[in-house]
């Protein structure tokens, strides 16, 4: 399909784009290939965020897949051969860590989108879908998602996201039994563990669910909501004191907007706010 993407017409073989409510929802939309990620996934993800970043329109991302599944991880069919033959002798390895910086640069668009981004899982999200969903603020889940850090299993090491950002997430002896075993888990494990707030009963229940809290933070300043994601990101890792004298800095920059003015004067007129990100 052919969508804006700053200025021009961008089209996309993987993926597709709706707004509504000042949501973006961006699919996954390879479901015949059960939305592997083959080439075209990792060069289409960092455009297609960064469509959606810079559009002034949406102000939340829910990100989602059609077909029966999340995605199957790495389409082995397209790449794997080339992975497993690029570490071949001193320049098969610098071409294999250039292609692994590229995919971990994907992956990395989606952490660093300014606007909350919400992944709503169903089916199968194991491999890249788990490295690619750690990338996101929230994920929520369908009660038939299956997660598994797949790599072990394939005679690999994670190294596009899940290892560096999910032990901040469910912790990390909950990582290390599931990267070193490689299992499988289900929906509900993944909400015991914290790796997903909640569980719907089926693809349409937790992606509708996931548009509604996108449409919740929507609803808020955007520059705030901006804000308080890059809080947090920074927070990451610091002391509290530190943190505490970002947040300083940054109120001190940037509270002082016509959103706080509309806050103020929506409160005492007992209506709405109508935030303008300004």
């Amino acid at each position: 399909m052919g969508v804006a993407y700053f200025g021009v017409m961008a089209a996309y073989e993987v993926f597709a784009i709706d707004r509504h409510e000042h949501v973006g929802t961006l699919w996954l939309a390879n479901a015949e290939r059960r939305n592997a990620m083959g080439p075209a996934f990792w060069d289409e993800l960092p455009r297609a965020i960064g469509e959606l970043d810079a559009d002034d329109g949406v102000r939340a991302v829910v990100l989602a897949a059609r077909g029966p599944h999340f995605t199957v991880g790495l389409d082995l069919k397209s790449m794997g051969g080339g992975i497993a033959e690029g570490g071949g002798g001193v320049a098969g390895r610098r071409r294999l860590l250039q292609t692994i910086g590229r995919l971990q640069g994907s992956i990395t668009a989606v952490a660093q989108c300014s606007k909350p981004v919400i992944a709503a899982v169903h089916g199968y999200c194991i491999g890249g879908g788990i490295d690619l969903i750690t990338a996101c603020d929230v994920r929520i889940a369908a009660a038939d998602a299956t997660f598994s850090i797949r790599e072990t299993r394939m005679a690999m090491v994670a190294d596009v996201g899940t290892l560096q950002r999910l032990p901040a997430i469910i912790g990390k002896g909950q990582v290390a039994e599931l990267a070193f075993t490689g299992d499988d888990f289900g929906a509900e494990r993944a909400r015991e563990i914290g790796f997903v707030n909640s569980v719907y009963a089926d693809q349409a229940a937790v992606v509708d669910a996931a548009h509604a809290m996108a449409v919740r933070m929507a609803a808020n300043s955007p520059l705030a909501v901006a804000g308080t994601k890059r809080v947090l990101a920074y927070c990451e890792g610091k002391s509290v004191e530190d943190g505490l004298a970002y947040v300083a800095a940054w109120n001190a920059a940037f509270v002082a907007s016509e959103d706080l003015g509309e806050a103020i004067s929506a409160f005492f007129e007992k209506r709405a706010a109508r935030f303008r990100g300004r």
